[in-house]
């Protein structure tokens, strides 16, 4: 049974010279590079699974950039921008600031 097929990426003029800049350029990381070609393949009509076996990815990374680029298409962001990781919220905080700062006076006075 076949899958529900990917929605069609349409790309404007503008986003597509500035995604293929992204990936002509030398300096640009590698990462950046991938996800790049990830959104022009899918802006020329191919599905997730062709653009995983061209570019020797897995279909979840496929997937991710292509969801990622709609989810992000309202909010006006620079193309390079829509391409970079997501903030990541790392572990809670154990310590208030007013305990921080009780323990470097703590630290930094003498015995």
């Amino acid at each position: 049974m076949a899958g529900l097929a990917p929605k069609q990426l349409n790309l404007s003029d503008g986003d597509r010279s500035e995604l293929q800049e992204l990936v002509n350029r030398h300096n640009t990381g590698q990462q950046i590079v991938l996800r790049a070609k990830i959104i022009l393949l899918a802006s020329e009509g191919k599905n997730n699974g062709e653009i995983a076996r061209t570019l020797n990815i897995s279909l979840d990374m496929a997937r991710l950039w292509r969801n990622r680029w709609f989810k992000t298409s309202d909010k006006k962001l620079p193309t390079f921008e829509r391409l970079r990781d997501s903030e990541r919220i790392g572990a809670p905080v154990k310590f208030s600031m007013e305990q921080v700062i009780k323990l470097f006076a703590l630290a930094c006075s003498k015995p």
